[in-house]
């Protein structure tokens, strides 16, 4: 039972083995999307909601709030919101778009390998062939799915953090926290 698993689910090892180095170039790329992502959902969970507090509470506490001054540290409190929201946004989607590019790549590496031992062989025997170009499919196959996943991850985020943004502007726009 455990060689029919083992024959048809191959562990991660020989997944990215049979990938190329491009592969755990990928991977990299993914990892570190992950933990951006993760840091985001951190930050929205843990350290926003204090945040938004102290900015409302500051707020609340100015004894006057019509002026012009009061009206631009209002915008300045905003803008630090969505500095501090949007951070690491841009570097997602700029990692997200690298990986179907690094997959690419693995398609190209993998192309040439099966050139080479076409040369090498002179023959077009499809059984050599095979690892070539399963290394130039794996890579591509890989590098998509990362994209998407990196891409809905990246929608989603930027979603919650508009909302968050907006319920923000509204709490000191009503004077809400008044």
């Amino acid at each position: 039972m455990l060689e029919l698993f083992n024959r048809y689910f191959p562990t991660i090892g020989d997944f990215m083995s049979q990938g190329g180095v491009v592969l755990w170039w990928l991977m990299l790329v993914v990892l570190m999307v992950f933990f951006l992502v993760i840091e985001r959902i951190s930050f929205l969970f843990f350290v926003f909601p204090k945040r938004k507090k102290q900015w409302l509470m500051q707020w609340k506490n100015r004894n006057e709030r019509t002026s012009w001054y009061a009206l631009a540290n209002k915008e300045g409190l905003l803008q630090l919101a969505n500095s501090q929201l949007y951070q690491h946004l841009s570097l997602i989607k700029v990692f997200v778009s690298l990986c179907p590019m690094i997959g690419l790549l693995g398609t190209v590496t993998g192309m040439i390998s099966v050139f080479d031992i076409m040369a090498q062989q002179g023959s077009s025997d499809p059984k050599l062939m095979a690892s070539g170009i399963s290394m130039a499919t794996l890579p591509t196959m890989a590098g998509m799915v990362a994209a998407l996943v990196g891409l809905f991850a990246h929608a989603r985020l930027l979603k919650v953090m508009t909302r968050h943004e907006y319920r923000l502007e509204q709490a000191l726009r009503s004077d809400e926290c008044a």
